[in-house]
């Protein structure tokens, strides 16, 4: 009899806790989900998975000038201009045209970025008929030249790197390099200027110590192994869209083949329930913070290869983003988690002190990139002392390992030594200075301009950092990064979706920019590429699209 209580207070008891651990891990799961973003971006399995399942087609050439249903004279228009610029920039630029080719079938990343430029479904007739030379061979202030010495604007910004103009960088390189001549490549100590370009980097920071990487991956590797470290706690957060390198942990999504980590939670950026699931959980190491989302909360950088239709959209807005910066801050002060400013690609563009002092928040670790190497691969982990210690004094042996054969290369830390000094001069202060209000205005300068001939497009940006708006729902608005190469612009692989300017764009210069962009733009008009039928939106496209490629799909 009291062996049968027994068993059944036993079982009642197992039961209760199973209960308990189960309804409340329903309710944790069920507080996630309510913190993720509701489109694909913030549901990365799903976006994998729909990435996995989308059929790979060409639209033959009957079709490729009237998926929008053009009629026979807006095709003729749009056959002619195609033609027109393929021949035009082939001739302008034979010479690069020839080494780009020679050369793609030997670099994947020239291959990739050619065979994404457009719309997939676009890519195969276009690159037989237009394309586009990977090969630079000159810079000058604002200027790039190709091999066959054709001059256009440089708004590529290098992936960020070109922040004070091409000359700057050149002098930086050849200054930094006779300032460590002597030494050469000796690697593992330091040369003397490293102590100076520690002092400057922790005061810029306003953090403690620092740690040399030798790219933007690697710095935010090592800030969160660092949380992780110091907290015992494995899981990272980072926000719908934002980009932090491509290593597994913070790229989880379409574009990386191992499935989403369950260390890793992707989170609704500028949202309450993103701080609940903060405060209710005890197992998160960090957060990851990129401050060009504040661009496109919750949305990925804009790129022309997935410009289907002329639904882009931004919504920038500074002291929104400094409020919600302000409550996750709070948030992880009250938890105990790192909270991580990524500055890679804004690191020094917003400012002497970053995304930190332009949105007011201090950061615990700081990751800085691209420009900080004055023109070399850099990368920077700038830290809270609390946060950096690599070894715990009690237990010896567990220790927090980062290094690297070419971490602080002499070459890399004598140009950071000559940006550091330069970037802090008077000058250069004083370019900071007016640079919010400098760039604000240049950007109406630019949208009225386009606003005055009627043209459908418009630019929004933080600072230097622009993309393109299209205000007509058309299938071919990714035609515009080839017209703005007719005209002399260089833009990178993304084409409009990310345009980055340097500061040595004077006035001069800036209106010369002007006046080509809303030639390309005009040009592109008349050729009928925003054509558009009626009753086409949108709406239409996508539904359209998506039913091609349910008819494609269930024919294979």
């Amino acid at each position: 009899m009291f062996e049968e209580i027994y068993q059944s207070l036993v079982i009642m008891v197992v039961s209760a806790l199973a209960a308990l651990y189960w309804g409340g891990w329903l309710w944790q799961r069920l507080q996630l989900s309510m913190a993720k973003h509701p489109s694909l971006a913030g549901h990365l399995r799903w976006a994998k998975r729909l990435a996995n399942w989308a059929p790979a087609y060409d639209y033959p050439v009957e079709r490729w000038f009237c998926v929008d249903h053009a009629p026979e004279a807006v095709q003729a228009q749009r056959k002619q201009a195609l033609q027109r610029l393929g021949d035009l920039l082939a001739q302008r630029s034979p010479k690069t045209m020839a080494l780009t080719q020679a050369t793609k079938p030997m670099v994947s990343d020239m291959q990739l970025i050619s065979r994404y430029r457009v719309p997939f479904q676009f890519q195969k007739f276009l690159s037989e008929n237009l394309q586009i030379g990977s090969y630079w061979a000159h810079s000058k202030g604002v200027w790039v030249a190709d091999a066959d010495a054709q001059w256009h604007m440089d708004v590529t910004g290098s992936y960020g790197v070109n922040l004070f103009g091409a000359d700057f960088y050149k002098s930086c390189m050849q200054e930094g390099m006779d300032l460590v001549r002597e030494l050469g490549p000796i690697l593992g100590a330091y040369h003397p200027c490293v102590q100076e370009n520690v002092s400057m980097l922790c005061q810029i920071a306003h953090k403690d110590e620092v740690s040399f990487h030798m790219s933007g991956t690697e710095a935010v590797m090592q800030a969160v192994r660092m949380a992780r470290y110091h907290t015992g706690k494995r899981k990272l957060v980072r926000f719908t869209g934002a980009y932090h390198g491509w290593w597994d942990d913070v790229q989880p999504g379409p574009g990386n083949p191992m499935p989403p980590s369950g260390d890793t939670l992707t989170l609704n950026e500028m949202h309450a329930q993103t701080l609940k699931v903060l405060r209710q959980r005890n197992d998160i190491a960090c957060v990851l913070v990129n401050p060009l989302q504040a661009m496109h909360p919750n949305k990925a950088a804009p790129t022309d290869s997935t410009l289907m239709d002329g639904s882009r959209s931004m919504s920038y807005d500074k002291v929104a983003y400094a409020s919600w910066l302000s409550e996750l801050r709070k948030v992880c002060d009250e938890k105990g988690i790192a909270f991580i400013m990524d500055e890679v690609f804004m690191g020094f563009r917003l400012g002497l002190g970053g995304a930190q002092e332009f949105f007011g928040v201090d950061a615990d670790i700081v990751t800085y990139g691209k420009t900080l190497g004055g023109g070399f691969p850099i990368g920077v982990v700038c830290g809270k002392a609390k946060w950096m210690r690599r070894y715990d004094e009690q237990t010896p042996g567990n220790i927090c390992f980062a290094r690297g054969t070419f971490n602080a290369h002499p070459g890399v830390m004598g140009a950071m030594n000559v940006f550091l000094k330069r970037v802090q001069s008077a000058a250069i202060q004083d370019v900071y200075r007016k640079m919010e209000p400098l760039w604000i205005n240049r950007l109406h300068q630019l949208n009225e301009q386009l606003a005055g001939q009627a043209l459908p497009v418009r630019v929004v940006g933080m600072a230097t950092v622009w993309a393109v708006i299209y205000e007509v729902p058309s299938r071919y608005n990714w035609m515009l990064q080839f017209y703005l190469r007719e005209q002399g612009i260089a833009l990178s692989w993304v084409g409009t979706g990310r345009m980055i300017f340097n500061f040595a764009f004077e006035d001069a210069y800036f209106a010369d920019f002007c006046n080509r962009f809303t030639q390309a733009a005009q040009a592109m008009k008349n050729d009928g590429w925003w054509w558009v039928e009626n009753g086409q939106s949108n709406r239409t496209i996508r539904r359209d699209i998506l039913r091609e490629m349910i008819r494609i799909k269930w024919a294979v």
